[in-house]
C-alpha cells in the first residue's frame, strides 16, 4: 500500500537534524529522546523497509548519554552533537564489521579504523545508530544481497528503494534517524534519493575525503542523504575536512556551505533538458521537471531548453565499473566467487576481458566528456535533469520489465555521466507520479560548484516543500 504524505512531524523521530540541534539547546529535547525515538521507528519500521543491516542500540544510547551530559553542561561538541545517524555498510566503521552486503567478507576480524567520512562524524559527535544496507560491493543501482535481503521503499514496500546507497535513502525517508552517509559511484546516492523523496548531493569528486580507494577509482564519491538541504549544507561542513589517507581529496572549503545558503537563484542562467538528447523518459516525470523548472523562473532565474551537446557514454562507463568490480574480487578464491551475486559475476567476468587499451580509451571519452559539459557551462550556471526517468518499480529485481538493458545502467542514464565528469549533482523530490511515488530533480553544476547547487536547491525546497512518508 502506498503511503500518504505528510509533513508534521509526529515524535522526535520525524525530526530534521536541524530542529533536533535547536531543541537540544533549547532543553526541549535530550539526545537520549531523540535516540530513543529513532530506535522505536527502527523498531516499527524496519521489519518492512530493511533498511539496517546492522543496529547497536546499546552504543548509540551509550553516545547519547555523554551527548545528554554535554548539552545539560552547555558544552556541546561538534557540529552534530547527539544527532542520530546511519552509516552505508561501505565506510569502514571502527568496532562494526564492514561486509559491503557480501558473504566474501569475514565478520570475526579486526575493526579498528574509520573511512575519513565516518572519523568526521565521530569526532562531530553523531550518534551512531547502525550500518544501512548496500548491494554487493554497491555494484548496482537498486539494494538487494543474498546476505541481508531486500530493501524496500517506504512509499510502498513492494517496490524498490534504489541503491546502492538504498538502505540509507529508506531510513531517511523513514524517519529511522535524520542524517545518512552513502556512496555514488554512477548515481549510487541520488537513485535512492529520487525513489525514497530526500534530498541528497554528490558533491565534487575529491570534495569528500575517501578511504580506502575505491576500486572503482575516481567515479567513487560519498554524499550525505538528508531531508532538508540545510541538513545536507550541514553535514558537508562535517564530512569536508581534511583527512591525508586520501590522496586525490581537495583542499577543504574556507567558507561554509550554510553562507549564502538562501540567497537564491536570481540572475542565474539555468538549463533544463528532460533526456539530455538521448535518454527515454517517463512523461509523468519529464512533465514534473518541466514544471520544476518553471519554479527557478519564478525565482527570477533565466531557464532555457538546452541539452549539454553529450552521447550517451554508457559503454565506456561500462569499462571503467565492470574492470572495478573485477578489481575488487581478485583477492577472492573461486569458491568465495561462486558465493557472489550472479548479476556482478557476469559483470566481473565481463571486466576481465578488457585491455590496458580499453580502460584508456573509456578515460579519454570521459576526459572528452568532460570538456564538453565544462564549456556548456561556460554559458549555463546549472542544469536541471530528471534523476532518473522512470518510477521506482519492483522491489528485488535489477531493471523493470521493458528495460532495453539486462543491467541497472539502462535506466540510469541520468546520473552515471556525471560521475565520469566528477561534477556536483544533487537530488530533490518535484512531485509525484500518478501512483504516489517520488520524482526527483537533478541539479547538476560545474566542478567546485557545490554551493551553488546548494543554494539552487534550497530555494526550490523553499518554494517547493517536500514530504516525508506516512504509513
Amino acid at each position: 500500500m502506498t503511503s500518504t504524505p505528510d509533513t508534521a512531524p509526529t515524535t522526535a523521530a520525524d525530526l530534521t537534524a536541524t530542529d533536533m540541534l535547536e531543541r537540544f539547546a533549547s532543553g526541549e529535547l535530550s539526545p537520549v529522546e531523540a535516540t530513543e525515538a529513532t530506535l522505536r521507528r527502527i523498531e516499527e519500521a524496519d521489519g518492512t523497509v530493511n533498511a539496517y543491516c546492522l543496529v547497536d542500540a546499546d552504543r548509540a544510547l551509550d553516545q547519547a548519554r555523554a551527548s545528554e551530559t554535554r548539552w545539560n553542561r552547555g558544552t556541546p561538541q561538534g557540529r552534530l552533537d547527539g544527532v542520530p545517524t546511519s552509516i552505508k555498510d561501505i565506510f569502514l566503521t571502527r568496532d562494526w564489521p564492514t561486509l559491503r552486503g557480501s558473504r566474501t567478507v569475514d565478520p570475526h576480524q579486526p575493526w579498528t579504523a574509520d573511512a575519513p567520512a565516518v572519523a568526521r562524524l565521530r569526532e562531530h559527535n553523531a550518534v551512531f545508530i547502525g550500518k544501512t544496507t548496500t548491494p554487493e560491493l554497491a555494484w548496482k543501482g537498486v539494494t538487494d544481497n543474498t546476505l541481508t535481503g531486500i530493501t524496500r521503499n517506504p512509499w510502498n514496500p513492494d517496490r524498490t528503494a534504489g541503491g546502492s546507497s538504498g538502505g540509507a535513502a529508506a531510513a531517511v525517508a523513514s524517519g529511522m534517524a535524520p542524517l545518512a552517509i552513502g556512496t555514488d559511484g554512477g548515481g549510487s546516492v541520488r537513485i535512492p534519493a529520487a525513489f525514497c523523496g530526500i534530498f541528497t548531493i554528490k558533491p565534487t569528486y575529491g570534495r569528500i575525503p575517501h578511504y580506502p580507494a575505491s576500486p572503482f577509482g575516481t567515479l567513487a564519491h560519498a554524499g550525505p542523504m538528508t531531508t532538508t538541504v540545510t541538513e545536507t549544507a550541514l553535514m558537508l561542513d562535517v564530512l569536508t575536512g581534511p583527512d591525508s589517507r586520501d590522496w586525490s581529496a581537495l583542499e577543504p572549503p574556507t567558507r561554509s556551505y550554510l553562507d549564502g545558503l538562501d540567497d537564491g537563484v536570481a540572475g542565474l542562467r539555468i538549463a533544463v533538458s528532460t533526456d539530455l538528447g538521448f535518454a527515454t523518459v517517463d512523461p509523468e516525470i519529464a512533465e514534473a521537471v518541466t514544471r520544476a523548472a518553471q519554479v527557478f523562473t519564478d525565482l527570477g532565474a533565466t531557464v532555457e531548453n538546452a541539452d549539454p551537446g553529450i552521447t550517451d557514454p554508457v559503454a565506456d562507463f561500462h569499462v571503467l565499473w565492470f574492470a572495478g568490480a573485477a578489481k575488487s574480487v581478485e583477492h577472492l578464491t573461486p569458491a568465495q566467487r561462486d558465493l557472489l551475486d550472479p548479476g556482478l559475476r557476469d559483470i566481473i567476468d565481463e571486466g576481465l576481458t578488457y585491455s590496458a587499451q580499453d580502460y584508456l580509451e573509456a578515460t579519454n571519452t570521459r576526459m572528452t566528456l568532460g570538456q564538453r559539459t565544462g564549456a556548456f557551462h561556460e554559458t549555463y550556471d546549472l542544469l536541471l535533469t530528471p534523476t532518473v526517468g522512470i518510477a521506482p518499480f519492483t522491489a528485488g529485481t535489477e531493471t523493470p520489465p521493458d528495460s532495453p538493458s539486462p543491467r541497472w545502467t539502462g535506466w540510469t542514464p541520468f546520473t552515471y555521466p556525471f560521475n565520469m565528469t566528477q561534477q556536483p549533482a544533487a537530488s530533490a523530490p518535484c512531485g509525484f507520479t500518478s501512483d504516489g511515488l517520488p520524482i526527483g530533480l537533478q541539479i547538476i553544476g560545474p566542478r567546485h560548484s557545490d554551493a551553488r547547487v546548494l543554494r539552487a536547491a534550497r530555494a526550490y525546497e523553499q518554494a517547493h516543500p517536500w514530504q516525508r512518508p506516512r504509513g
